[in-house]
């Protein structure tokens, strides 16, 4: 069985961009976009200098992470290795984008679909060389098939010495450089100045903060002194603020209805008729306004649908979509069961397995970031307690709210009083330990942790998460435990604490250059 490589060859590469026009012809490439492009980073000082090229793409990987977190099956690998996508099956939900650790992926913006380089499969399967190869007047560009020992592409793997981009993120990929600088192929080693060599640099792409990581990244490689980029492409941020918005809803619709739930069931405290029907309410509203802000992030919204219909089950993000239609609808039952004065007996039984998918509701999301390749930031394991930190800390403040409007606030203090200080002590614990402390073992998590701790997003970090989501709560609840009222304080400014700390959570991962 074929297996298709590329062998780029920098050694021979003169940056002339005639692979980029090439492509952008064949495969009617929008402006503003590529499948493949050409990077210049120069270094050193006057008068010694050099520049270094790096000619960049899809890396079709031998574990794509792109295909194993697409939703849909819209991106799949072909059995002779390419990885290839159907803009039929797309629906714009940019997970790719945030997988991919090479930057390749981007989103048409006529057709707003997920496409990228895929070798022209429609002229290998004719029997033809990619466009980009056919044009490449120093053939600097090799392709052909890595199980044949008679292809060029094999015969330069075997005996000259190759590199690739980003191995430590395990993906096999089947992009090999020869004689490739590590200032043009290591994302971190330059430097993004606000002008490019003939232009001035776009802003709000994941290279904005590259300055600041070079001042801040005490584990800097020596090659990054002096580097800088003198041409490159532009990559926009993948999510923002309604991803951010969507963990925030996501936690207050499983927390609050699962608070509501345990405490009577573990026979901690009774709740009235009237706060568990208004705990469920809420639920089922922040996971309805959950799923809106889900569906309107999508870029073709009108295909959702289909991740129920052929979902990809790998994929996080549709099995999690299966979690929260399977929550909503026994939430929906359990609310119905206790408006009609079903038995409590029925609800205990119907509850169980809809707390379990609380639960989940509110987690899988760390499975889902666990598969997003190109933000080291989210690989790690303290995103899962975090995640449950916020959950217990978001149901307490809406369980609060909830018994203000009821009239039970008196009631269900003690109980909230122990979530918010479990929570909170959960919180800051895993964000000092996992986010502070934890030594990383990428420079693109060291980058980002150090975005989020130390650098612009700081206040998202120290504020809202540590200060006003941890610490906060607890000082109230030791502080003033007879005091209804002030816990309800202490649980507002713990759900804006969390809420801006998602913030700067989703914006710190995105914010590393990554090609």
């Amino acid at each position: 069985m074929a297996n298709h490589a590329w062998v780029i060859d920098q050694t021979s590469c003169i940056g002339c961009h005639a692979c980029t026009t090439a492509c952008k012809s064949e495969n009617d490439v929008p402006l503003g976009v590529n499948r493949t492009w050409v990077k210049y980073v120069e270094r050193g000082t006057f008068p010694a200098t050099r520049r270094d090229i790096a000619v960049l793409r899809c890396n079709h990987c031998e574990e794509p992470p792109c295909v194993e977190i697409c939703p849909t099956t819209a991106m799949f690998k072909r059995p002779d290795g390419i990885v290839d996508f159907d803009t039929g099956r797309c629906i714009g939900c940019k997970a790719c984008l945030q997988a991919c650790p090479y930057d390749a992926i981007y989103i048409d913006p006529q057709e707003h679909v997920a496409e990228k380089c895929n070798f022209c499969s429609h002229r290998v399967d004719q029997g033809l060389l990619p466009a980009c190869v056919v044009v490449c007047p120093t053939e600097s560009l090799l392709f052909g098939d890595l199980e044949d020992p008679r292809s060029r592409v094999a015969q330069v793997v075997a005996s000259r010495p190759t590199t690739v981009r980003r191995p430590e993120q395990a993906t096999r990929p089947n992009a090999f450089y020869l004689g490739a600088s590590a200032t043009a192929l290591d994302p971190l080693a330059p430097v993004h100045a606000d002008a490019y060599m003939w232009s001035e640099r776009r802003r709000g792409g994941a290279k904005d903060h590259s300055a600041a990581i070079a001042a801040l990244e005490a584990e800097a490689p020596p090659v990054r002194g002096g580097a800088r980029v003198a041409y490159d492409a532009f990559h926009p941020e993948p999510w923002g603020w309604k991803v951010a918005l969507y963990l925030w809803t996501k936690n207050i619709g499983a927390g609050v209805w699962a608070l509501a739930f345990l405490a009577p069931a573990l026979g901690l405290v009774a709740l009235s008729r009237e706060l568990r029907l208004a705990a469920a309410f809420a639920s089922l509203a922040f996971i309805g306004l959950t799923t809106l802000l889900l569906v309107w992030d999508l870029k073709r919204p009108e295909r959702f649908w289909t991740i129920l219909i052929r979902p990809q089950r790998r994929s996080w993000l549709a099995l999690g979509s299966f979690v929260l239609v399977g929550y909503s609808g026994l939430l929906g039952l359990w609310f119905l069961g206790t408006w009609f004065g079903a038995d409590e007996t029925l609800l205990l039984v119907l509850g169980a397995p809809t707390v379990v998918l609380a639960a989940l509701a509110s987690l899988y999301t760390a499975f889902l970031l666990a598969q997003c390749e190109a933000r080291d930031l989210w690989q790690n394991p303290a995103v899962f307690f975090v995640l449950l930190a916020h959950m217990t800390v978001l149901g307490a403040a809406g369980l609060l709210v909830a018994a203000a409007a009821t009239g039970g606030l008196d009631t269900i203090a003690g109980f909230a009083r122990a979530a918010l200080v479990g929570g909170g002590v959960l919180g800051v614990a895993a964000l000092l330990s996992g986010e502070a402390g934890a030594g990383r073992t990428t420079a693109n998590a060291r980058a980002a942790g150090h975005l989020l701790v130390r650098g612009p997003f700081r206040t998202h970090f120290w504020l809202g998460g540590v200060l006003l989501a941890g610490l906060v709560p607890v000082a109230v609840a030791a502080l003033a435990p007879a005091a209804p009222a002030a816990l309800l304080a202490a649980g507002l400014l713990a759900a804006a604490g969390a809420l801006w700390y998602e913030f700067g959570f989703v914006a710190a991962g995105q914010a590393v250059p990554i090609s």
